[in-house]
C-alpha cells in the first residue's frame, strides 16, 4: 500500500503527533484549545453533533457526525490520518460544519475496535504502538477502502440533513489522501469534489495507483502538498496533473512552502497555521462552487 519512504514519513508524523498528545494535548482539550486555535467564522452555523455507527459488510463503524442544526446541506465524508479518528478530527468536522455541511469522520480501523483506536498519550516512538498501527494501516487495502467508502456514502446519502440534489464532497489526510480518490472514482455521479492535505502514495508506479482511478472521477479536485513530500517525489504532482488534465477535470495541485508531512492537522506537532488555513480555504472554495 505504502512505499517505504511514505511509511516513513507517517511514521514520523504520527510520532510527533503522539509526541504532541503527550505533552500538551490534555491541556489543550481542558482549555477548549482546539478551538481556540483557529480563526473566528462569520456567520458560522450552529451544528447538531452526534457519535453514530453505520453497519458494514465487515462489522459495525463508529463515526462522528455533525451537521448544521436546521435544513439539509452537502454531505461530505473525511478520512482521518494513520492517528484515527480522535478530539482534533472531530474538532476538524465540526468546523466544516459550522460552514454549512453534513460532515461524517469515520473510524477507519474499526474492525480492530472503537475509536480512539490508540490511548491518549501514545507515541510512536513505543514499538508496540508503531508496530499496531502501521499493522492496521496494512488491513486498509484498496479494495476494503472501497467498501467502506459504499457504506458511508450509502449512510450520508439516507440523512435528512444531507441534500440529495446536490453533490458530496470528501477531504482526507495522510493515509486518507487516497481515499478520497477510490470515494470520487467509485462514485462518479455523487462525489463533486475532493481534498487532499499531504496524501500518501497519490501517484507511484504500481498497479494501483490512485491517480490511475482520475479518468473515472467527475469530481474537481484540491491537493495539497506537503514540501517535505515534494523534495522526495516530485514527479508525483506532475503525474497528477497530468492525469486531472487528460480527464478534463479541474485540479488545484500546490506544493505549500515549507510544509512538513502532516502540516494540515491541527493536533500534529509540524501544524503549520499560516499554510493549513491557506490549505482550508481552498477547499471551502472549491466545495461552494462544485457541490451544486
Amino acid at each position: 500500500m505504502c512505499d517505504k519512504d511514505s511509511i516513513d514519513d507517517m511514521i514520523e508524523y504520527a510520532r510527533r503527533s503522539a509526541e504532541l498528545t503527550r505533552r500538551r494535548f490534555g491541556a489543550l482539550s481542558l482549555a477548549g484549545g482546539l478551538t481556540m486555535m483557529l480563526p473566528a467564522i462569520a456567520g458560522a452555523a450552529e451544528v447538531t453533533e452526534t457519535e453514530v455507527e453505520i453497519k458494514t459488510p465487515d462489522g459495525v463503524a463508529d463515526a462522528y457526525f455533525v451537521h448544521p442544526s436546521s435544513g439539509a446541506h452537502p454531505g461530505v465524508l473525511m478520512w482521518p490520518d494513520i492517528n484515527g479518528l480522535r478530539p482534533a478530527f472531530r474538532t476538524m468536522g465540526k468546523r466544516l460544519a459550522t460552514s454549512g455541511y453534513s460532515v461524517l469522520v469515520p473510524n477507519p480501523f474499526y474492525r480492530a475496535g472503537k475509536a480512539p483506536i490508540v490511548p491518549e498519550g501514545a507515541s510512536m516512538a513505543d514499538d508496540a504502538t508503531r508496530q499496531k498501527l502501521m499493522s492496521l494501516m496494512g488491513t486498509l487495502t484498496p479494495e476494503v477502502q472501497v467498501t467502506d467508502a459504499k457504506a458511508y456514502v450509502g449512510y450520508l446519502s439516507s440523512q435528512a440533513a444531507v441534500d440529495g440534489k446536490r453533490k458530496m464532497g470528501t477531504a482526507g489526510y495522510c493515509m486518507g489522501g487516497p481515499m478520497t480518490m477510490r470515494t470520487a472514482a467509485t462514485f462518479p455521479d455523487r462525489i463533486g469534489a475532493g481534498a487532499s492535505f499531504h496524501g500518501a502514495n497519490l501517484a507511484t508506479d504500481k498497479a494501483d495507483s490512485p491517480h490511475l482511478l482520475v479518468s473515472k472521477m467527475k469530481a474537481q479536485y484540491l491537493i495539497a502538498i506537503a514540501a517535505n513530500d515534494d523534495q522526495k517525489d516530485p514527479q508525483a504532482k506532475n503525474l497528477l496533473r497530468d492525469a486531472f488534465a487528460k480527464a478534463r477535470l479541474k485540479a488545484e495541485i500546490e506544493v505549500y512552502a515549507e510544509t512538513m508531512h502532516g502540516w494540515c492537522s491541527l493536533d500534529s506537532s509540524v501544524y503549520n497555521q499560516a499554510q493549513a488555513e491557506k490549505a482550508w480555504g481552498r477547499m471551502l472554495a472549491l466545495f461552494k462552487t462544485a457541490l451544486a
